[in-house]
């Protein structure tokens, strides 16, 4: 049978959704175990690099977090564009995003030397110092293809070619897995190099799978239409409408970011244990958080593509519908860390002789009940701040998670470890109440129904050639939400 003729789900049905989010749900939790499977190699190889890795790679993403977040939202350009049945501009959004990537990435990379500088204001112990300014430093000289593949990604994920990210994901993280293998203990042609190979893989992962969608540019059918080569040319009114709703989210990335590089740092100072306590559970909470991220990323296409095609309440139906599935898969990964943390644990215990390890999963178990806790506020925040920010209303969701933050996270955390005795109880419970509060002030915004008249592309004119096919989504005609992969 030929594909091309099979029926299309409703839109703002859960076949549509579902259509939509599980090869990006699979395609992020492929991202949640490549650095979950880095840290379990490097415990194996030493509790020092572990602690180290975590700290280290949120500098990576604090430092990268505006440019990323920025690129990223070619997602929504291109899902409103496609919405509205603009094929070149589809395309044209995606140079724009390359551009931004590859001159974002050069910038970051320039700043590698200056890494040991950048972690000694950390204030860590100098081994963890010294192994976390290594991570940085590569971590940043992989900057231009890792942005790159956020890029290029977006052409597939707006128009809700899924399978596409998630093919190459997959490869991706088991060319890491090999990699970290034979670079962190040195087999093959490799030397032993520790942490340093655990953050080569990494990049040279990412630049095979920036390859890999160069290639598929070429050879996919389903770009054919979009005319991706020919629209290659500097679009200085384009790219400023990027920076202009783009750059909210990248700076809500970078708050968000660092207001958690922060808090980690603050509880690090508590001690090394605590440390790597800290590290662990938020690398396992990675296994909910990421995923979740994959729910986002399906609402926010969704919610653009009704965008485009004016069509706003299929999109509050399909926001709803994904908060039903995101709280159910929640619920499935509370259930294992509350009543089989020892079974997640063994997995990082398998190979490591350091006798500090039991004390230190004592405190993991600890923590991961505000894990539970805070699990669901995460996916609720998740799929509606997506949503928001899928209609184009960045601002908010930028000032609501820099106040939430700083003011219910940081600054109590701070002030615990400055005046009191530094509880991780009281950080992780800091930690909990500012989910809390982002996840209902989202819930609110998105009940008073203002993003539903907003929209970040331009409208066509009416002697457009692609006119006629926006026509046809105002009146609820819409091509297929799923492209179909020839």
């Amino acid at each position: 049978m030929d594909s091309t003729h099979r029926i299309e789900p409703e839109a703002g049905s859960l076949r549509e959704l579902l259509r939509v989010a599980w090869p990006l749900v699979l395609s992020s939790g492929s991202l949640s175990f490549l650095h979950v499977s880095d840290r379990i190699f490097l415990t194996w190889y030493s509790l020092d690099a572990v602690a180290a890795s975590l700290p280290a790679g949120l500098l990576v993403w604090t430092l990268m977090s505006v440019a990323m977040g920025t690129v990223t939202y070619v997602n929504t350009f291109v899902a409103q564009y496609d919405g509205s049945g603009q094929k070149n501009r589809v395309s044209a959004a995606v140079w724009q995003g390359v551009y931004l990537a590859i001159g974002s990435g050069v910038l970051l990379a320039a700043f590698g030397p200056f890494a040991g500088v950048a972690c000694g204001w950390i204030g860590h112990a100098e081994p963890i110092q010294s192994l976390e300014a290594t991570y940085l430093e590569i971590g940043l000289y992989g900057s231009v293809p890792m942005m790159l593949v956020a890029a290029l990604s977006c052409f597939f994920s707006g128009r809700g070619e899924n399978v596409v990210p998630l093919l190459i994901n997959v490869g991706m993280v088991a060319f890491n897995i090999g990699l970290d293998y034979l670079m962190i203990f040195g087999h093959g042609p490799f030397p032993e190099m520790g942490i340093a190979g655990a953050a080569w893989a990494t990049q040279i992962a990412k630049l095979a799978a920036a390859i890999a969608y160069l290639v598929l540019f070429v050879r996919l059918k389903s770009v054919q239409p979009y005319n991706f080569w020919r629209n290659f040319r500097f679009d200085g009114p384009l790219f400023g409408r990027l920076l202009r709703y783009g750059s909210p989210t990248g700076i809500q990335f970078l708050l968000d970011i660092a207001g958690f590089s922060l808090f980690i740092f603050i509880v690090g100072s508590t001690g090394e244990n605590e440390l790597t306590a800290t590290n662990l559970a938020l690398n396992l909470n990675s296994l909910a958080f990421v995923p979740l991220m994959g729910f986002g990323t399906a609402v926010s296409t969704i919610v653009g593509r009704r965008i485009g095609e004016k069509r706003p309440d299929l999109a509050v139906r399909s926001t709803w519908l994904a908060i039903g599935l995101a709280c159910s898969y929640t619920g499935l990964f509370v259930l294992l860390i509350l009543f089989a943390p020892s079974l997640l644990l063994s997995i990082y215990e398998m190979n490591t002789s350091d006798p500090n390890f039991a004390e230190i999963s004592e405190i993991v178990v600890q923590l991961l009940r505000f894990v539970a806790l805070f699990s669901f506020f995460d996916a609720i925040a998740i799929v509606f701040g997506s949503a928001l920010r899928g209609a184009g209303d960045t601002r908010f969701c930028t000032v609501v998670t820099f106040l939430c933050c700083w003011s219910l996270m940081v600054l109590p955390t701070w002030i615990s470890h400055r005046f009191y005795d530094g509880s991780l109880t009281v950080s992780w419970l800091a930690c909990t109440t500012y989910l809390m509060a982002l996840s209902l002030i989202f819930v609110w915004r998105f009940q008073g129904g203002q993003w539903k008249s907003m929209r970040v592309i331009e409208d066509i004119p009416t002697d457009h050639p692609d006119a006629d096919a926006s026509l046809k989504t105002s009146i609820g005609v819409a091509e297929p939400l799923v492209a179909t992969v020839e």
